[in-house]
């Protein structure tokens, strides 16, 4: 697979798959790489993504593959181990020897969700733990709901799923304690308080306490850390940065401008790495946009490289 592609795509979701169908479609010679490990795998279905509401995450990526290959781009099952400059380019290795020469890159590798240390939660997340009321607050709704605080978003947090049920616990575990004017809020709005270690989760999303105590939820939402799934392109200087939300440290993203190119030349970013927002049809249009203009960036060099050979000639 040693061969020159002029976009190499590493990771092969949303924005990936968006990105190399533009590409493949501006007649660009592209190869996506993708580990097959999806951030969003233990969803049961993507939500928001208009025409396309419902859809199994598995099902929405074949689909996207399909379309790739079928304008001509090559999607591989793989890991990439390094990414290395080269001459006017890239060299990118994959697990297992293979390797493949891009003149630029797309990263679309996404991010690592760091769940709190409470046991039960990672065995439920994507089912009965969830974090995103705009991703799986239809179908936990008029449910009873717990957050379980272990930071500075607990208040938000509460306050957003309580637009989707009335029945709403904050469980403040190790979180920061909520101000006076907070808890006002939270009381106006219905939702109890717990201040109590959270010792585990049982059941579907039961919630034991320090105490002892047990309480009954449908659902439990946990603000974890979203961490950039970055190092691959750190030794080429792009390094994340810490992303804030409300005064408050919850991730890293690698910083790009609004087409996703960095500030490292030749490569840009697409989806949760650059964005941890982003939910599926978002990084799908960040992939598509960032496609666009690596075409038109390769296009420039092509235009500025022919001019010179005419140039030359007419020396």
């Amino acid at each position: 697979m040693d061969e020159r592609y002029d976009v190499v795509v590493i990771g092969g979701g949303a924005a990936g798959l968006s990105g190399a169908l533009t590409l493949a479609r501006a007649r660009r010679s592209v190869l996506v790489v993708d580990a097959g490990q999806p951030r969003n795998a233990p969803a049961g279905h993507v939500h928001n993504y208009l025409g396309r509401e419902g859809t199994p995450p598995a099902e929405l990526l074949a689909i996207g593959r399909g379309e790739v290959e079928g304008y001509g781009g090559t999607v591989v099952t793989g890991r990439v181990a390094a990414v290395h400059r080269e001459d006017d380019g890239f060299r990118v290795e994959l697990d297992g020897g293979a390797a493949a020469r891009a003149r630029r890159l797309l990263l679309a590798t996404g991010l690592t969700d760091e769940l709190p240390d409470v046991p039960g939660v990672a065995a439920r997340w994507g089912s009965t733990v969830l974090h995103c009321p705009y991703c799986h607050g239809w179908e936990a709704r008029d449910s009873a709901v717990g957050i379980v605080s272990t930071g500075a978003m607990g208040v938000h947090a509460a306050t957003m799923w309580r637009q989707w049920t009335d029945d709403v616990v904050l469980f403040v575990h190790t979180g920061v304690e909520p101000t006076d004017e907070e808890i006002e809020q939270l009381a106006a709005r219905g939702v109890r308080v717990v201040r109590d270690q959270v010792t585990g989760l049982e059941g579907g999303a039961d919630v034991r306490l320090a105490s002892g105590e047990l309480v009954a939820r449908d659902a439990v939402v946990v603000t974890p850390r979203f961490t950039a799934n970055a190092d691959l392109v750190a030794g080429l200087g792009a390094v994340p940065v810490p992303m804030e939300m409300n005064g408050v440290v919850v991730g890293s993203f690698l910083q790009a401008d609004p087409t996703g190119r960095t500030d490292v030349p030749g490569v840009w970013v697409a989806g949760n790495v650059g964005d941890m927002s982003a939910q599926v049809i978002v990084a799908a249009a960040q992939g598509l946009k960032a496609g666009a203009m690596l075409n038109a960036d390769l296009i420039e060099e092509e235009t500025a490289h022919a001019v010179a050979q005419e140039r030359s000639v007419a020396a």
